[in-house]
């Protein structure tokens, strides 16, 4: 069991989106890698996650066929229709049911380990974040904690 010491630094950042398109992938890893190094933390924690249920933050390779690939693959599984027949949560006067499935398959959050001031990555590791109700103002949470 850990102990939390004197040592133990938090560090909180906000990033902000307003996406143009309804489905689309950001790669934040840059914004991460520069709240690691303003949090001071060198052994730690790093969670990212989205603070809206119609999006996603998830780690996968920065390639745009793959991304292409999974906006195939999401709209196959989920497909985009305003209309309350397909689902039930549209009957509420909302049109982005498929959003919230989609953030189910991607996941809400991801964290990284932090190891000698860095997120300590495997090979092609990137974060993203995936928006799939765009056109609106939302947030990702950055959250920092370690010595």
């Amino acid at each position: 069991m850990g102990v939390i010491t004197a040592g133990m630094k938090s560090h909180r950042v906000e990033l902000k989106f307003n996406i143009p398109a309804r489905m689309d992938f950001v790669n934040i890893t840059p914004e991460v890698v520069e709240a690691v190094r303003a949090s001071g933390v060198k052994e730690g924690l790093c969670l990212v996650n989205a603070m809206h249920i119609t999006a996603s933050v998830f780690i996968n390779d920065d390639e745009p066929g793959l991304h292409a690939d999974y906006k195939k693959w999401l709209e196959a599984l989920a497909p985009f229709d305003p209309s309350p027949q397909r689902y039930q949560h549209n009957r509420t006067g909302e049109d982005n049911a498929d959003a919230h499935h989609k953030r189910q398959i991607m996941g809400r959050e991801v964290v990284v380990a932090i190891t000698g001031g860095k997120l300590d990555f495997g090979p092609w590791e990137q974060i993203f974040y995936g928006e799939f109700d765009g056109r609106r103002a939302k947030r990702v949470l950055i959250k920092i904690i370690g010595e």
